[in-house]
Parts: structure tokens; sequence; C-alpha cells
């Protein structure tokens, strides 16, 4: 399995990004865990079964390990992009069913709403990278049956001779 600089590129911004993310939430303080842990269970109800400060701690983790195996060229790219998928399908989750930020439509976002609408960025890339494959698997498949075909031609010809 060869390195795609595409690939690099979008794990190094995204890994950054959300490592960042994971330290700055080292620091946070009980009020801050305890906003993080009331917005997020919106979406995850399983969030108020532990602690702020317990919660605070497991997202900044959580976020630092994924940013770390973005990071990281040994990781492979498939396995890297469904953490960030997952990831931020949480975040467009929190977005999406916490109220005040997103407009009527329930998609656009309010003025509240664009730091965490702007996280969708994070979803396109972990998508981009699990759909983006050097070799396509039908045309794989194709090409080998073709091989298998063309050698049973030449096995039989030389058979009946």
């Amino acid at each position: 399995m060869g390195f795609k600089l595409s690939h690099g590129v979008l794990r190094l911004v995204s890994g950054a990004f959300i490592l960042n993310s994971g330290v700055s939430k080292l620091s946070l303080d009980d009020e801050g865990s305890a906003r993080l842990q009331d917005m997020t269970a919106h979406a995850i109800p399983q969030a108020k079964q532990v602690s702020p400060k317990m919660f605070g701690k497991m997202v900044a983790g959580a976020e630092m390990a994924l940013g770390a195996a973005l990071l990281a060229p040994f990781v492979p790219t498939r396995l890297a992009a469904l953490g960030l998928t997952a990831f931020s399908s949480g975040l467009l989750a929190v977005y999406a069913k916490t109220p005040g930020l997103t407009q009527s439509d329930g998609i656009r976002p309010t003025p509240a709403g664009v730091p965490m609408a702007k996280d969708a960025w994070l979803a396109g890339i972990g998508v981009a990278l699990l759909i983006d494959r050097k070799h396509h698997p039908i045309k794989a498949r194709r090409k080998v049956a073709q091989a298998r075909a063309a050698q049973a031609k030449t096995a039989i010809k030389s058979a009946v001779k």
C-alpha cells in the first residue's frame, strides 16, 4: 500500500486541528467541562452518566488519540478515516440537536451555530478518505477475470493441439 500525497495533506490538516483541540481541552475548568457535557448530551444522552470533569478529560483524550492517529503515517488511512468520520458525525449530531444552533430549517446555522457548523469539513475529509481508493475493486476484479479467461483460452488451445 503506497502513500498518497492527497491523503497526507488531508490527514495533516484535520489531525493537527483535532490534536490541538484535545490538548486545549485538557485545561478545561469544571464550568467549561459542564458546558461541553450539556451540549453533547443533546445528541448523546449517555454523556451525562459521568462527572463533567471526567467527561472533559475523556473528550480531550479521545481528540488527542484521533489527532495522533491521523498524523501517524503508520496508521492505515481507512482506519484513521473511520475514526474521523465517526467523530465528525458526532459533532454534526450535536450541532443538529442543540437548540439555538440551527435556523428553523434545521440545517443552516444561526450565528451561535457557526462554530459547530464549520466542523462539517471534518466529515467531508473523513468521507473523502474513506471513498478514495487507489484501485477500484470492481475494475480490479474485472481485470483478474479477464486474465483468467485468457489463460483458460490459451490452455484449451494448447490442449486441443
